[in-house]
């Protein structure tokens, strides 16, 4: 899970919801928070009992917007672990879920924790990078029927919603890839996914030196998982790898998915499409999904560093795509 700081310590009315879900003789030692969570509030609880201590994770949502449509969200995402879970995707086991948020001071989920944290060094990044790829394979050969079907994706962005930004250097082309977006979605074959995979998302086992390495030990935040096509969940965390890293790991990242087993159209058109569909919801303002990543340690993106960036990413997926 996200990296931890100092005791984040619970309302009173969720203290007395996780200790419903306590084991007998078992007590809530401490609460702190966890770094890296953007759209919830994240706890490690620590417990302890007869059996001994471990661990679990707490998701709070707080802020309204969160709140309102938190039911969906953390109903989707426990219904989703519960799916996962022999599948050989590392996933957490949902503990107890208030998505209404009835018992607790906010809606909630929580689940056992998994061992790991996220990575977002530049050192070891391509090797990490392949190892998403591969983890990302896995996850779109989940075969889900009926009952256990996510919903239809929904895009993030149109070309009627979405907002250019006013720092952008090249207007003709930000102009140029609304009017991609214009055009109606291509065909795809449906697949599960994620849907907000990236390497925030995605906890990494520590080496020999105690720094992450390149084995993945955990995929979290499931609140978004749909069905729909591959491409999608791969521009998205390709436009993340291009701002965390540069559009060549961006570019790169398609590569590895590939060599990984992965199946894509070979229409360069579908694919332009899907990745400027990701790319423009993260406009105008793509410095506000580095909030959680300096909190991770990536003090080097800044605003002006994040818009440089997901201009350059643009440009580079016309001369990729055309």
């Amino acid at each position: 899970m996200p990296s931890e700081e100092p005791e984040f310590p619970l309302p009173a009315a969720t203290r007395a919801w996780v200790r419903e879900q306590l084991a007998e003789g078992e007590e809530l030692v401490r609460a702190t928070r966890l770094k890296g969570g953007w759209s919830a509030e994240m706890r490690l609880l620590r417990l302890r009992g007869p059996a001994g201590e471990r661990e679990w994770v707490l998701r709070s949502f707080a802020h309204p917007f969160f709140v309102r449509h938190a039911p969906g969200m953390l109903h989707r995402e426990a219904a989703v672990l519960r799916l996962l879970r022999d599948t050989g995707i590392p996933v957490a086991d949902p503990v107890a879920v208030d998505p209404e948020g009835r018992r607790c001071a906010a809606p909630s989920l929580l689940m056992t924790r998994l061992p790991g944290r996220p990575c977002l060094d530049e050192s070891g990044a391509s090797d990490r990078s392949r190892a998403l790829a591969a983890q990302l394979v896995r996850i779109h050969r989940v075969r889900a029927e009926g009952g256990d079907r996510p919903r239809l994706y929904e895009p993030w962005t149109s070309p009627e919603t979405v907002r250019l930004p006013e720092s952008g250097t090249r207007p003709a082309l930000w102009n140029r890839a609304v009017d991609v977006l214009r055009a109606p979605p291509p065909p795809y074959e449906p697949r599960f996914l994620h849907r907000d995979f990236h390497p925030g998302n995605v906890l990494f086992a520590p080496g020999g030196d105690g720094r992450p390495g390149a084995r993945i030990t955990g995929v979290v935040d499931w609140v978004e998982t749909s069905w729909g096509p591959a491409e999608l969940d791969l521009a998205h965390c390709s436009t993340n790898l291009a701002l965390l890293y540069g559009a060549p790991a961006g570019l790169g990242f398609t590569a590895h998915y590939l060599d990984a087993g992965g199946r894509l159209t070979d229409d360069p058109r579908a694919r332009l499409y899907w990745h400027l569909l990701d790319a423009l919801a993260f406009a105008p303002y793509a410095e506000k999904v580095a909030v959680p990543w300096r909190d991770l340690g990536r003090t080097d993106l800044t605003e002006e560093v994040m818009a440089r960036r997901l201009e350059e990413w643009v440009a580079a997926l016309f001369v990729r795509y055309g």
